[in-house]
């Protein structure tokens, strides 16, 4: 569709799931679709990367979506990542793709022009910045478009995890610089404006995540307070939520748990991802595999890392499944 003159609109009305100011933006912007894309694949992988020791492992695959969309329907802390999360990995693409000259509607950050000067003295802006305002502008436009409809507690808790998502990114934008001189000394100096890795605004999040601060609704319903008075107030970048997680230890599609039956534990652990806590007390299986691994590494000069192939035999376990396994369901 991307190509084809006028398919933009017939593209757009077929992507499911968008609110009518989405599908604007889609039209105005189809080229951004193929950016939301890329941005939804990395930030649906960070997602299941940081939770990949908890019960709820963020699993978005073929069944998972729906799953995934039971979760954002409550206001859980789960909620408050993959709000925060995907606000900010749409920003990440989008400003990618600016960047890469892939968007008809943006460039280069056009504030870094001339010269500035930092703690190591003058230098001259050049190369490509990273326009994070116009990612951020455009993501905050089209994520936040969902939300703007509705003026409930929810709709409200999600606006503000959005936004701290966004923020997030913009957090570890850093200032990289090239020297020009004579053998390499810095007399001249070009910098620009670079994200870091997406695994940094990740981690960052997962931080956010763990320190979650739960809220209630003000009597005037414009803004929140905390629901235990000995919690400091939220700040903008951090996470907010209503409601307590369910425990996510059996399956159950209200709260779009899948449950733990099948999940590889770790005996040794003491974490959330020991056999105790991942298996919810049912106990696990135990299977003696054996896979290849590189063994016997060794370095040779000048830049070469030889290994040998070794068979490993190791145990794997697994929790146990509950007595009856079937989907709980309360509607």
């Amino acid at each position: 569709y991307m190509g084809a003159v006028g398919s933009s609109r017939v593209m757009c009305d077929n992507v499911p799931g968008l609110v009518s100011r989405q599908r604007q933006l889609c039209r105005r912007h189809p080229e951004a679709m193929l950016s939301i894309g890329r941005g939804v694949a990395a930030w649906t992988a960070e997602c299941q990367h940081q939770f990949r020791r908890h019960r709820w492992d963020c699993n978005a695959l073929e069944r998972g979506q729906r799953l995934l969309g039971r979760v954002l329907l409550r206001s859980s802390r789960e909620s408050a990542f993959v709000h925060a999360i995907s606000s900010a990995g749409v920003v990440f693409a989008i400003t990618r793709a600016c960047s890469q000259g892939e968007l008809k509607s943006c460039s280069c950050d056009p504030k870094k022009k001339g010269s500035a000067k930092d703690s190591k003295g003058h230098f001259d802006w050049g190369g490509c910045s990273d326009n994070i305002d116009y990612g951020i502008k455009f993501a905050r436009a089209f994520v936040d478009a969902k939300e703007r409809k509705g003026k409930d507690a929810r709709a409200l808790m999600n606006l503000h995890n959005n936004r701290a998502g966004r923020k997030a990114v913009k957090r570890f934008l850093k200032q990289e610089c090239k020297c020009h001189g004579v053998s390499g000394s810095c007399t001249l100096r070009t910098c620009w404006l670079a994200m870091a890795d997406f695994r940094k605004t990740g981690d960052y999040l997962w931080k956010k995540y763990n320190g979650a601060i739960q809220v209630v609704m003000n009597q005037d319903g414009t803004g929140f307070t905390v629901a235990n008075k000995k919690f400091k107030k939220p700040t903008k970048n951090d996470l907010v939520y209503f409601e307590s997680s369910p425990d996510y230890c059996i399956r159950d599609r209200d709260v779009g748990s899948l449950g733990t039956a099948g999940r590889v534990c770790n005996q040794t652990s003491r974490g959330m991802d020991s056999c105790e806590v991942m298996c919810c007390g049912r106990g696990y299986d135990t299977s003696r595999v054996s896979r290849m691994t590189k063994c016997e590494c060794k370095f040779h000069w000048c830049c070469a890392v030889r290994c040998q192939d070794c068979l490993e035999v190791v145990d794997i376990h697994t929790c146990k499944a509950p007595k009856s396994a079937a989907w709980i369901s309360r509607t």
